[in-house]
């Protein structure tokens, strides 16, 4: 990567404001990266972060930097020249595209953003695509990336949505190993912090909204979380809308700020105006069934007028199975191919259960916002109308004070009882966030009980449970650690733990 490349790139986006001394335009950076600790020689170092200090540059000159990309000026600090930027998360991600050769070119990139659901429509979307490309899908979820067909191509997500140089790296190497189509999740924090700046996108899916990630070190209010979801339309060649989604109009306007109308596409429950209408047919404890029809004015899409079986249970999956129906469209799928890959697709950690001999059915699902949890717990009410529902929930740390309201909201609907515990605290006190979801329910529906450790909770929960027992371990799914204190502390996942307690219960083996 010459810097001359890299100053013209910064200069179409109104970044560059200069350098701290004179840079040979000739000048070639072999490296690029924030890490102090990996970059190269003759890299560029950018420095980022909320917690950055000249320490860090310091030591990354130390190790072979040759300049650095800053928003400050650090001439003061060490010999080597800066390039000044405006904002360098943005910079950083025009850096990175450039560095790996704007590896996004050689993809059919579609985009899912939404409060609940990006997960579990990636992997329906990769699941009918690996139909249409066997071996040439690539995928970036919370769950985990696939970049590739090795076992090291496929490995555990840090973030919902990588940072910028991980990213454009990731992709990269997806195009290097074949990869032709990449499935990614799009959180409203990719915009907020400017990881997906520069980014467009073949298809955006804009799948609902509801308050989340609100607080002081996420977003400062629901508009702005609004907007930063947004951008994922504005920033998309086609656009696939949930019609059913809160706040439809404003989701609908701005996709049609960047986006020819012919172009958004829209799904909603027998939403008669949408281009595609869901007809729900049957819902089990193990299976969906839903008829689709298609809006006369979209004559092109006729052929997805058929019915569909989606492997998993829940109603609101209906709407994440459409919504991977039409991206994979535009991907170039078949029908049978969608109906294939709808009907074999599995989501790890998502609507997992577990049915004991003495001890009810547990349940195992990521829900981890108002919305999901609210989702989760009512499919199961209408499908146990008799059955008494215990939840076992905790709250996140330092992020989504917003949801501890909205969990209380959701088990006063729904649950019989609720045991609280640890759920990612991060550098907060478990207790403290239990009480707040505690103050907010209602004592008289819903008994609660507070166990700080979750593999203690989760046993006394499976333990107490009967035979007529729904019991939900919300939040985490197949997460194997806890965030605490900004670590992440090895933890063995609710799936492991449910079962091996279920091993331990003496009734369950008479």
């Amino acid at each position: 990567m010459r810097a001359s490349q890299l100053i013209t790139l910064l200069r179409e986006h109104d970044l560059y404001r200069g350098t701290t001394a004179p840079l040979a335009a000739e000048t070639t950076f072999a490296d690029l990266g924030y890490d102090s600790r990996k970059i190269g020689a003759d890299g560029l170092f950018v420095c980022k972060g909320l917690n950055f200090s000249s320490q860090y540059l310091q030591q990354a000159v130390a190790n072979g930097a040759s300049a650095y990309l800053a928003e400050q000026d650090y001439h003061d600090q060490v010999t080597v020249p800066g390039i000044l930027v405006s904002d360098v998360r943005k910079a950083l991600s025009l850096a990175a595209q450039l560095y790996f050769g704007f590896p996004q070119n050689d993809l059919f990139v579609i985009g899912y953003t939404g409060t609940k659901g990006k997960t579990t429509s990636t992997y329906l979307t990769h699941q009918i695509l690996s139909q249409t490309a066997p071996g040439k899908v690539a995928m970036f979820s919370t769950i985990n990336h696939i970049i590739g067909n090795r076992p090291e191509d496929q490995f555990k997500a840090h973030l919902t949505t990588a940072e910028s140089f991980d990213l454009f790296h990731e992709m990269r190497q997806a195009v290097d190993n074949g990869q032709t189509i990449l499935v990614m999740e799009v959180a409203s924090q990719a915009y907020l912090l400017h990881r997906v700046y520069g980014l467009t996108f073949d298809v955006g899916i804009f799948l609902n909204i509801s308050p989340d990630h609100i607080g002081v070190n996420e977003h400062p209010n629901f508009a702005n979380y609004l907007l930063c979801k947004q951008q994922l339309l504005l920033n998309s060649k086609a656009c696939i809308i949930n019609a059913d989604t809160a706040h439809f109009d404003e989701v609908y306007a701005a996709a049609k700020v960047s986006t020819d109308p012919s172009r958004i596409w829209t799904y909603g429950v027998d939403q008669d105006q949408a281009t595609v209408s869901i007809h729900p047919q049957q819902n089990t404890l193990t299976a969906s069934e839903f008829t689709l029809t298609v809006n006369p004015a979209v004559s092109e899409l006729a052929s997805l007028a058929v019915d569909y079986h989606v492997s998993m249970p829940g109603d609101f999956n209906q709407g994440n199975a459409t919504a991977a129906i039409l991206a994979s469209l535009l991907a170039g799928a078949t029908v049978p191919q969608m109906q294939t890959g709808l009907a074999h697709t599995r989501v790890p950690g998502r609507m997992e259960s577990i049915t004991t001999r003495h001890h009810g059915t547990v349940y195992i699902d990521y829900a981890h916002d108002w919305g999901s949890m609210n989702a989760l717990l009512h499919f199961l009410h209408t499908q146990f109308t008799d059955h008494r529902i215990v939840v076992v929930l905790g709250s996140t740390g330092d992020k989504g004070e917003d949801r501890r309201e909205g969990f209380a909201k959701a088990l006063n609907a729904y649950a019989t009882a609720a045991v609280l515990t640890a759920d990612d605290p991060g550098h907060e006190d478990p207790q403290a966030i239990a009480e707040q979801i505690d103050q907010r329910i209602d004592h008289q529906a819903v008994h609660t009980t507070y166990i700080a450790d979750r593999e203690a909770a989760i046993r006394h929960a499976i333990t107490h449970a009967t035979n007529d027992d729904l019991v939900v371990l919300a939040g985490k799914g197949q997460d194997a650690y806890q965030k605490i204190n900004g670590v992440d502390t090895p933890y063995d996942s609710d799936p492991v733990v449910a079962h091996r307690v279920i091993a331990s219960l003496p009734d369950e083996h008479a």
